[in-house]
């Protein structure tokens, strides 16, 4: 069975992810930036995680079924 993303709620559209967590920043991936667009969330395309803008259309329960959506990406 595949694991659902971990889910972060933000309070802003432009988010940054470095894989880290519990883990130091050096374990994790190299920092990109995500821009949350219509769909309210966006995924980080290394680590899956996945950024939900709070009070947007995505916040819901069932964000975590909806399919990845990590075109926000930019450098």
């Amino acid at each position: 069975m595949i694991q659902p993303p971990e889910i972060l709620r933000v309070s802003k559209s432009r988010v940054s992810c470095d894989g880290s967590g519990d883990i130091p920043a050096a374990l994790g991936h190299p920092r990109v930036f995500l821009e949350i667009d219509e769909h309210g969330y966006v995924d980080c395309g290394y680590c899956d995680r996945r950024f939900v803008l709070v009070g947007g259309i995505a916040d819901t329960p069932e964000i975590a079924g909806l399919p990845d959506i990590s075109s926000g990406a930019s450098l």
